[in-house]
């Protein structure tokens, strides 16, 4: 039997994107099922690559060179839609990857729950989004997408601490304050006559997305908690050290708070990483 790390790496290094979607639910399924039968999988050791395979393409772009999606017109939809799946295949990689590479930090059973959880519910997003694009006659890999997505795991990769408040409580936290508009445009397209699943996708997206952010706040507030730190601090220290970008709003300050992060955990970092003097 693997275990959960082995799982996490085979994750990870599978290339084409609906094979990994579906790999990874198997593995999921595998996990909740040892969990239930209470012969839960030892977590053991396995090396994750520093990046995760991936298919040919999409052609992969700098930020600047990414073409600007012009929503009003179905082409726009579906590059919006596209960067979404894009996304959700990189979160996948992240859930998987903060399994297998921080595996020497003793952690409870509950945080692999978590982890899994939330992997499995990407692979299902990047599902639902593929499924999208095809039915609008396009497909994952179609267009350019964004190079710099797995920047911040890179960044990460010997800091468990930093992983969980640059992705989950930052980056993912992002796409709460985002979908709402998201999903008001393709409701829009809907009343104007535009049938597909987009709507749909999206606000399951947008529901189980509280839960990924909620995972990393609890976490990053449990490690703070057994090493007597105080987490708004070191969440301040850990954000400035290694995002790459401004926080800004407007924020989603319901679903944030619903997702365990307080205003006064990013509004300073909003006022601070703004000023041209403090970015450096």
């Amino acid at each position: 039997m693997m275990t959960l790390s082995e799982m996490a790496v085979q994750v990870l290094t599978t290339a084409d994107g609906r094979a990994k979607a579906a790999l990874g639910r198997q593995h999921a399924a595998a996990w909740f099922a040892a969990r239930k039968a209470g012969a839960p999988l030892d977590i053991g050791r396995a090396t994750p690559p520093l990046r995760p395979a991936r298919p040919e393409r999409p052609e992969l772009l700098a930020p600047r060179d990414v073409p600007r999606r012009r929503t009003g017109s179905p082409a726009g939809r579906i590059a919006l839609l596209h960067a979404l799946a894009h996304i959700e295949l990189n979160a996948i990689d992240l859930h998987w990857d903060i399994i297998a590479r921080f595996a020497d930090h003793p952690m409870p059973p509950s945080f692999y729950d978590d982890w899994v959880r939330a992997a499995d519910e990407e692979a299902k997003h990047f599902t639902l989004l593929s499924d999208v694009l095809e039915e609008m006659g396009c497909y994952y890999g179609a267009l350019p997408a964004h190079a710099g997505m797995w920047q911040a795991a890179e960044d990460t990769a010997q800091d468990f601490k930093g992983r969980l408040a640059v992705v989950p409580m930052v980056l993912e936290a992002r796409g709460l304050d985002v979908t709402p508009g998201m999903i008001e445009i393709f409701r829009r397209a809907r009343d104007q006559g535009e049938q597909t699943g987009a709507l749909a996708a999206l606000e399951v997206i947008y529901a189980e997305e509280v839960g990924h952010v909620a995972y990393g706040s609890k976490w990053f507030n449990w490690l703070c908690g057994r090493d007597g730190e105080d987490p708004k601090e070191v969440f301040h220290a850990l954000v400035r050290h290694y995002f790459h970008g401004q926080l800004k709003p407007p924020f989603n300050e319901e679903k944030r708070a619903e997702a365990g992060i307080p205003p006064d955990f990013y509004w300073p970092l909003t006022e601070e990483l703004a000023d041209p003097d403090l970015a450096g």
